[in-house]
């Protein structure tokens, strides 16, 4: 197999150096569910979630953004 057969190593981007620990900065009611503004404690990234029911833990609707 040659070198361009193969895929290249991914690099880990800052973001994922570490699991995320997810605090509530604002919440509020849409007509989709519940939108939750989060930020990591631990390198201050940001992602927006919704809970679309009170039953359901919150599905991320953006991915983390900043460092």
């Amino acid at each position: 197999m040659a070198a361009t057969d193969t895929l290249p190593t991914p690099i880990p981007s800052r973001q994922s150096a570490h699991e995320h620990a997810w605090t509530v900065e604002s919440r509020h009611r849409t007509s989709d569910g519940l939108v939750v503004y989060v930020r990591c404690a631990g390198c201050t990234a940001r992602r927006v979630d919704v809970q679309l029911s009170p039953a359901m833990p919150p599905q991320a609707l953006s991915r983390p953004v900043g460092a």
